[in-house]
């Protein structure tokens, strides 16, 4: 059962179960927790415009591509799931809340980052967040 609209942080709890009930974890613990780091820091800095920079291929050479919506304070992840997209892709499944700078406050907000599996020349895989289409 999900939380009604606007219960606030009680209702994370209940939104990070089903989504972990309906999509069963199917990646490696170590890929899973990199992955949902990186899909929380994208999403933060696609939402508040905080390290965009990281990210050229995603947001611009200079971060700035759009204006941010949301303030830093004003912002958090509810709950997010990494699961595989096929063999060398992974899904970043993120439920969020935000008010925006206009005031109005949304919570189960989704957004989905895709990554890549890559391989370096030295032979260490990493994932590649990749830009939206």
């Amino acid at each position: 059962m999900l939380p009604v609209h606007g219960e606030g942080e009680a209702g994370d709890r209940a939104i990070q179960q089903a989504l972990e009930a309906a999509w069963p974890a199917d990646l490696p613990a170590r890929d899973e927790r990199h992955l949902l780091a990186a899909g929380r820091a994208v999403l933060r800095a696609d939402a508040t415009g905080i390290g965009r920079t990281r990210w050229p291929d995603v947001f611009g050479p200079l971060g700035q591509v759009l204006a941010p919506a949301f303030a830093a304070g004003r912002f958090r992840v509810q709950a997010a799931i990494a699961r595989r997209d096929g063999t060398d892709r992974a899904v970043v499944h993120l439920v969020w809340a935000g008010r925006d700078r206009g005031g109005t406050f949304a919570d189960g907000r989704i957004t989905d980052w895709y990554f890549t599996r890559t391989t370096t020349s030295k032979g260490v895989s990493t994932w590649t967040v990749r830009p939206p289409v």
